[in-house]
């Protein structure tokens, strides 16, 4: 393997895991780039006005850097471990854009999208709405208070739709809703040895730890 994603909704640990495995494993970590965007705080509180030029502003933010990123090779690293993939972007803007508005942007999204390599394992972290709302609102971030759970569910339909869609990539979803990867080192042990301790064939496979 050359090449995970670790994916979920918002609040699921994806950062926090991804982060964690690439210091252990000496891999190259890319992180998605959401904290400057200009629009992001402006969606949460008025979506109906923002959410275009947001999605758009994600997708080439997105976009130029996964292909800068996953082009530009290095002798440092055999492994790339990002927290998201470009096919987050279609995922999200589906569930806040609608009519020509979404048409445009699928247009302009399928050309970007086939030119990006793609994941050998897709990771996909899962935990309740319930779960997800309580971590959001633990970390404190202003601009994400104001998220609802029917948001979020929206989010995870549209995750599963992918998986579905692409019986061609090979996903990966563990519940971790028993689990504390970040408090528990051994947690910990246990999700890395399920990511990287056996092969999964392609299509979904689904784990509770």
């Amino acid at each position: 393997m050359h090449y995970l994603v670790i994916e979920g909704n918002i609040g699921a640990g994806k950062t926090t895991l991804a982060t964690m495995l690439a210091h252990e494993l000496n891999a190259k970590l890319i992180l998605e780039q959401f904290a400057d965007n200009p629009f992001l705080a402006k969606f949460y509180k008025n979506p109906e006005r923002y959410s275009f030029p947001l999605e758009l502003s994600f997708l080439a933010e997105r976009y130029s850097q996964l292909n800068s990123e996953l082009r530009s090779t290095s002798i440092f690293h055999t492994l790339t471990i990002a927290d998201y993939f470009f096919m987050k972007s279609l995922i999200f803007a589906q569930n806040t854009l609608s009519g020509d508005e979404l048409q445009l942007y699928k247009q302009i999204f399928s050309i970007f999208y086939s030119t990006l390599p793609k994941p050998n394992l897709y990771v996909f972290l899962h935990l309740p709405t319930s779960l997800l709302l309580r971590n959001i609102k633990k970390r404190g971030r202003d601009y994400e208070q104001s998220i609802t759970a029917e948001y979020l569910n929206g989010i995870t339909e549209g995750y599963f739709d992918f998986f579905k869609q692409h019986p061609d990539y090979t996903f990966l979803i563990i519940d971790t809703s028993n689990i504390d990867f970040v408090e528990n080192p051994e947690d910990y042990r246990r999700i890395k040895s399920v990511i990287f301790g056996q092969t999964y064939p392609r299509g979904v496979n689904r784990l509770t730890l």
